[in-house]
């Protein structure tokens, strides 16, 4: 798993490539996270569009980031999930737990109440998905 981090307008996108399983990926993913939220960066988006595969032991770890980040004072959002996350997500009932977005504008704009905010429709996403094949 390869982690970079860059700002946008005050808010911290972390753009995650390879997979999210059991092992160094996850530890990697959790050390990333308490470096930026040690240093008070605590509002996150992780960016997931070059995440090929989550397993159970990634999911654990992103509900861990995410309780680590409100733990903080802050929280963290998804971005860009393929099809397999999102149905993971729905799966798991962690669409409850998650805000999640397909726009990165959108995303950072969930951090400004006055913004507007195109919000992600996960079964309309679901659907569209389905009949594509």
């Amino acid at each position: 798993m390869q982690i970079t981090d860059r700002e946008k307008e005050g808010i911290v996108v972390l753009d995650c490539v390879g997979q999210l399983i059991a092992g160094e990926s996850t530890g990697t993913m959790r050390e990333t996270l308490n470096q930026l939220i040690s240093a008070g960066k605590a509002r996150l988006i992780l960016n997931l569009a070059g995440v090929t595969y989550i397993d159970s032991s990634g999911l654990g770890a992103l509900v861990m980031c995410f309780s680590t980040a409100r733990r903080a004072g802050g929280t963290m959002k998804l971005l860009n999930l393929s099809r397999r996350t999102v149905e993971l997500i729905v799966l798991t009932r962690l669409e409850t737990v998650f805000e999640v977005f397909d726009d990165e504008q959108s995303a950072v704009n969930s951090f400004f109440p006055d913004r507007e905010i195109k919000k992600f429709d996960i079964l309309t996403f679901l659907q569209q998905r389905k009949s594509e094949g």
